[in-house]
């Protein structure tokens, strides 16, 4: 009888372990793709506090193209309005002002003395970086976010997925536009002062 009861306590104090392992596994993904998002938000604050100083250095320029400074500037303000916990919606807004700054760097090209700034360059230096930060903090976001969810979908952690109430995560999308091959018109910036 002894023999069976210390058979019993060492299944019970294995499949103890094993639940405990695999619930602290999931609780380290999860907090991984919490950190890899703080990652993202953080490079998102970085670039909001960039753009009043770079739109200040051009608005000197009195010929640079007003319609592009605003709609980088409306696109910022909505960044800063977006809900804490609104992912997709923080990255749908970032998105498109990740556009509208390449627009802008865009239509700066027509302007030599704007490009010869050296706050200007400065500036454009550090919001590509910037921009660089912010695609490898989502690849870093989106590889933490398939561990999380290969974990939760796997045997045994699926087991303690479900009675603990993971959620597997959602993967940051590339939008539809940026899939596409880019289409350059320079007639578009024909009869810019320059």
């Amino acid at each position: 009888m002894n023999m069976t009861w210390l058979i019993v306590i060492v299944i019970v104090a294995l499949i103890a372990i094993i639940y405990v392992v695999q619930y602290n596994g999931l609780i380290k993904m999860r907090t991984y793709v919490e950190e890899s998002w703080s990652q993202i938000d953080v490079q998102l604050k970085r670039r909001n506090d960039l753009i009043p100083n770079l739109i200040s250095t051009v608005k000197g320029y009195a010929n640079f193209e007003q319609e592009t400074l605003a709609k980088v500037t409306s696109l910022r303000n909505q960044m800063a309005n977006v809900p804490a916990g609104d992912r997709q919606k923080t990255m749908a807004v970032s998105n498109e002002l990740s556009g509208a700054m390449s627009s802008f760097f865009a239509v700066a090209e027509n302007y030599p003395t704007l490009k010869a700034d050296a706050q200007f360059t400065k500036l454009m230096e550090e919001l590509a970086n910037t921009e660089n930060k912010i695609a490898y903090s989502r690849q870093l976001y989106n590889t933490s976010v398939a561990n999380l969810n290969l974990k939760i979908q796997s045997f045994p952690s699926n087991i303690v997925a479900g009675i603990h109430h993971f959620k597997q995560g959602d993967y940051l999308q590339v939008p539809e536009e940026e899939k596409e091959n880019p289409t350059v018109n320079f007639d578009e910036f024909k009869g810019f002062d320059k």
